[in-house]
């Protein structure tokens, strides 16, 4: 796309001048405008929108009290409905604004496994987000079942198995030999959280479902870089946080999803009061919702309830449509400048190349990565992370992040490491990378 171009700081400048998501920068909390931010796929920054609406749920507790929970108790299903309808491509009534990323996998995992009763085994892949394979490792444990990792890193696992891949991409082809009758439930990642991968969701899904098998997809490093269209691709269940991308805050609230057409097939193993039909009648016996309030739990967090409101607007009023545009674009513009700069000083690509498998993020590696990272912040005001074991992930947030910052921040990364200043730093010592 860019050619020798992209190494052109005006090429970036003039990126910037035709982008139609370039007001956005202007509504984001900015502290150091001299900082390349480029860690919005680990934590998005703060929009300006959400300082005033927590301010404003503030004044609300602050007047209404206890009388507030008239209107604040049934927030998490239109919340659920903005997130679907902003950045899922799903219909309402099938997203909850709820818990966290890992209870919402937790609950529709154990579900999707009682559903199938006469099932022993689940899948997962070695690649996946740790909390991920620790939870399924448990539920397998707990519940007497077979679990398959797919190596498709190298790491192994429980019940480790080889897998074609390519960058830890899984095609359907690779899947299907680990496929069959007795196979109750695979789960993978919409984004792969490490290389960037972006596998075939719906080639996937429709493959698993000629098995009977449900599928829960954990869409974290994916919402609000990439168009999921959840509904048109068939997907059942899919999970993820709103905190990246979706730029809600640390610990923000996560969302799930069930499709319409399996809700009242489901029983989750957490029946919290939320779920109750008759909810406030305090009944003896659990009598679970018919709609998607049969997946939630307890109370809402309200406060995170009106972060994503205020994040999830600015992404139904920009387009995800908008925004997968300019993740291709800053992306694109990433591996151009890392083939011009990079590549020549001892990185490898671990993304693929094809916009059409990969999301808002790349990932290059160096065996000195972690200094690298850690010298990055410290010596050139630009924010990576670090992946263990040799790997730093860059990104493009489409609202806050303009590619003049995607351009400044891979010049500094290179003339760090054409200087070798990156050998100055020790390793700060954090355990958080």
């Amino acid at each position: 796309m860019f050619n020798g171009e992209a190494t052109s700081r005006k090429t970036a400048e003039d990126l910037d001048a035709n982008d139609p998501l370039a007001k956005f920068k202007d509504q984001f909390v900015i502290k150091d405008p001299q900082v390349c931010y480029l860690d919005g796929n680990s934590l998005g920054r703060l929009p300006k929108p959400t300082v005033k609406a927590i301010n404003d749920l503030l004044d609300e507790w602050g007047t209404e009290l206890v009388d507030g929970w008239s209107h604040w108790i049934d927030e998490a299903q239109p919340t659920g409905d903005l997130i679907g309808r902003a950045a899922l491509g799903a219909a309402a009534g099938q997203v909850l604004a709820v818990d966290t990323t890992s209870v919402n996998f937790f609950q529709l995992c154990s579900a999707a496994i009682m559903a199938r009763p006469n099932r022993n085994k689940i899948i997962i892949d070695s690649s996946n987000f740790p909390t991920d394979r620790y939870i399924l490792e448990g539920i397998a444990r707990d519940r007497n079942l077979e679990l398959i990792t797919l190596d498709n890193d190298g790491a192994g696992g429980p019940g480790a198995q080889p897998i074609h891949n390519k960058k830890e991409l899984i095609t359907a082809e690779a899947l299907e030999p680990f496929l069959s009758e007795d196979v109750a439930l695979v789960t993978l990642q919409a984004i792969h959280y490490r290389s960037g991968s972006r596998p075939n969701i719906k080639a996937i899904t429709d493959l698993c479902r000629k098995y009977g098998i449900l599928v829960v997809w954990d869409c974290s490093h994916a919402i609000g870089a990439i168009e999921l269209n959840l509904d048109a691709q068939g997907v059942d269940l899919a999970i993820g946080c709103t905190y990246k991308y979706g730029n809600t805050g640390p610990g923000g609230t996560a969302w799930l999803y069930v499709n319409k057409s399996i809700q009242k097939e489901l029983r989750v193993p957490i029946q919290g009061w939320f779920a109750q039909k008759d909810q406030f009648a305090m009944g003896p016996f659990f009598e679970p919702a018919d709609d998607i309030r049969r997946f939630q739990i307890a109370s809402p967090s309200i406060m995170g309830m009106r972060a994503i409101q205020a994040s999830f607007g600015m992404i139904e009023e920009a387009t995800i449509k908008a925004i997968e545009h300019k993740a291709n674009v800053g992306t694109e513009l990433m591996i151009a400048l890392f083939d011009a700069w990079l590549a020549p000083l001892g990185f490898e690509l671990l993304t693929p190349r094809n916009p059409k498998e990969r999301g808002g993020h790349i990932t290059i590696g160096h065996p000195e990565a972690k200094l690298i990272a850690t010298a990055m912040r410290i010596l050139k005001k630009v924010v990576p992370d670090y992946r263990t074991p040799d790997s730093i992930r860059l990104a493009i947030a489409p609202l806050p992040t303009s590619f003049v910052e995607v351009y400044d921040g891979f010049l500094r990364l290179k003339e760090l490491v054409e200087t070798k200043q990156y050998l100055e730093i020790e390793d700060n010592g954090s355990r958080v990378t």
